[in-house]
């Protein structure tokens, strides 16, 4: 699992023209024995499978492998910088140049299409966790919702928002890529201490890839 999601750029800088990047943790038997000296158990399989162990992930990495999913395996580097140019001739700006990191390829493009397939749902179905953001839309958008623990909880205990203080409330995650058919924007975003996915951080994404569009047809 370590492995395969390594190819989506987790665990490791994405090499963004920006300094202060942080390369989050993408755990494995491996790492753990480096780094804690301990053996790696079963049930950590289970927890990292859902993100949660000790796996620590950035905005900006959610966002480059969600735009990895959009394009089929092509991973490449994010950059803040749209073009290069001088402030002492009149040349047109050069683009910056596209920079392949990895191309990763599966043993049957129906993976593919699945995934995508279920985070339209996600939007998009009656029983969808963010569907509430697909209302006026004529597109498709893919996307996922998640929640992030702040603080762990006792096997006995229950999570009720109300007893808890502001910074220990869970943090609302969403990320997505639009159109669904034909990706041009992908997007990670992560509302701390907000609670639902759904209900919290998707709408924020659907203002973010309406304001895209919408930039789009008036240029």
């Amino acid at each position: 699992m370590s492995d395969y999601l390594a190819h989506f750029g987790l665990g490791k800088k994405t090499a963004i023209d920006l300094p202060g990047e942080l390369s989050g943790i993408l755990p494995s038997s491996h790492w753990k024995r480096q780094k804690k000296g301990l053996p790696w158990y079963t049930g950590e399989t289970l927890i990292s499978g859902i993100g949660q162990g000790y796996n620590l992930t950035t905005p900006l990495q959610l966002a480059s492998a969600t735009a990895t999913l959009a394009s089929r395996g092509l991973r490449s580097r994010p950059r803040i910088v749209k073009a290069f140019g001088t402030a002492t001739n009149n040349d047109e700006p050069m683009p910056a140049a596209l920079e392949q990191q990895d191309l990763h390829q599966i043993a049957s493009d129906e993976n593919w299409e699945y995934m995508v397939n279920s985070m339209v749902k996600v939007v998009h179905s009656i029983r969808g966790t963010a569907r509430s953001i697909s209302e006026g839309i004529s597109f498709k958008i893919a996307g996922k919702t998640g929640t992030a623990q702040v603080f762990g909880i006792k096997q006995d205990e229950k999570y009720v928002k109300e007893d808890i203080a502001e910074r220990l409330r869970d943090h609302a995650l969403f990320i997505a890529f639009a159109p669904a058919d034909k990706p041009e924007i992908a997007i990670a975003v992560i509302v701390e201490n907000g609670g639902g996915g759904g209900s919290v951080a998707a709408p924020v994404a659907r203002a973010v890839i309406d304001q895209y569009m919408a930039s789009k047809k008036s240029s």
